[in-house]
């Protein structure tokens, strides 16, 4: 059950927060350019985003709700949580390193499934081959965020969109 909900305006969009007793549930993009008054509960998720947007914070430590999440999902979330900032790897290695080398498109399921994205960093897997692919919000969002984290690199293609 969802206990508090915000629209945080980012610098590069605008987000709506959910937060249930267990932890954030999702963190889904929207093209409301709104942003209320933060409930209480949802401070600190909004200050670690702003750190991370500022290039401030390279891991959150506030705590996830996935109850909704099939057991897969969350062992493909949970990997993605320990790729380090400003790091890619593909979908096959993830699966590889999961211990389902076979599982690649589920991968590529699984973090289109996950409604918590940048803290739970599915932008950082990429095509085996180094391409930006696969991002429920798009490539331009996709960009946008690796360039965040490695600007040297993925801020050229950032300003192309």
């Amino acid at each position: 059950m969802t206990i508090a909900t915000a629209h945080y305006l980012s610098p590069i969009g605008t987000f709506i927060i959910k937060m249930s007793s267990l932890g954030i549930q999702s963190v889904q993009w929207t093209e409301e350019k709104m942003s209320k008054k933060i409930p209480k509960e949802l401070e600190e998720c909004v200050a670690q985003l702003e750190e991370y947007f500022q290039g401030k914070r390279q891991k959150f430590t506030i705590p996830l709700d996935w109850s909704n999440g099939a057991d897969f999902d969350k062992k493909v979330w949970q990997y993605l949580q320990e790729i380090p900032y400003g790091k890619t790897v593909s979908y096959s290695q993830v699966a590889k390193d999961i211990g389902l080398p076979k599982a690649v498109r589920a991968v590529g399921a699984a973090n289109a499934r996950n409604p918590i994205p940048i803290i739970v960093p599915c932008h950082r897997v990429i095509g085996k081959n180094g391409s930006l692919v696969g991002f429920a919000y798009g490539l331009d969002m996709k960009a946008r965020l690796l360039s965040i984290e490695r600007p040297l690199e993925f801020g050229k293609q950032v300003s192309l969109f």
